[in-house]
Parts: C-alpha cells; structure tokens; sequence
C-alpha cells in the first residue's frame, strides 16, 4: 500500500485571487513560484487562452511540510453549509477568557482582511470556546 505524502486543500470560488489573498494574509503563506520559464504569475497567465487566464490561484507554507491551498473558479455560488472547514489555531493551550481574548484579538485581525465574525462558542463540558467565522466568499472558518 502506498503512503500519501502530500495534500491540497482546494477552495471552490468565484474570485480565486482574492480568496487566495485573504488566505494567504490569514495564515502567513506564500505564493509559489511560477511555473519554469516564467518571471511571473502574470507573464505566464498571457500565455493562456483569455478564458482560462486568472481562473486559479494558490498559496503555500513558507517552510515544506503543510498542504498547499489551491483557489479554482467555479460558476455557481455557495448556497449551503460547508460540509468541511478549517480551524485556524490561535488559542491552542489557552481557556476561559484567556482564549476568548485570543480569539478575539484575531478576530479584530482578520476582519479587516473581509472575514466576518459570525458567533463565539462558548466552553461547554466538551469543548473549549471558539469563534466561527467566514472568508471573503462565505465559506466558514474557526479560530480554534
């Protein structure tokens, strides 16, 4: 049986430059190199068709290892829940109101950015809090 040694996590959306830009702004990422032969994203783009130019974007970590996100252009809009999201970790070992401040702080972080805040959690028996919010095109994220 073979090992998986990487993953993509791709993002279905309308404007994928811009939902690459939030992301990539979100987590630190970086945008990789483009292909061989090419300066620029954007010297390789003219060498496409004029309706297949801009319609995908991608970020990376800055250090191997984490998956790449991928960002496709797609027709339709979101209409529903999404059925996976992310958990973005920023208050990893804290409780109470000192994670609460932390989600806070990057949640005062990332709405300039165009996420929205949509609700705190609270701490139940189970879980610690955390706060539930959307990028740019809707699609729901935690800060964790």
């Amino acid at each position: 049986m073979t090992s998986i040694k990487q993953f993509q996590i791709t993002f279905d959306c309308a404007e994928p430059e811009r939902v690459a830009r939030f992301w990539r702004q979100v987590l630190g990422h970086d945008v990789p190199p483009p292909p061989e032969g090419f300066g620029t994203w954007g010297e390789y783009e003219q060498t496409l068709p004029p309706g297949q130019q801009g319609p995908a974007h991608a970020v990376i970590e800055p250090v191997d290892g984490g998956p790449r996100f991928y960002f496709q252009r797609v027709p339709e809009g979101k209409v529903v829940k999404n059925r996976l999201h992310l958990d973005v970790r920023v208050g990893t070992g804290l409780v109470g109101a000192e994670r609460e401040a932390a989600l806070e702080a990057e949640c005062a972080r990332l709405i300039p950015l165009g996420a929205t805040r949509v609700r705190l959690l609270r701490a139940d028996a189970e879980n610690e809090s955390c706060l539930v919010m959307q990028d740019v095109e809707g699609n729901e994220f935690c800060l964790d």
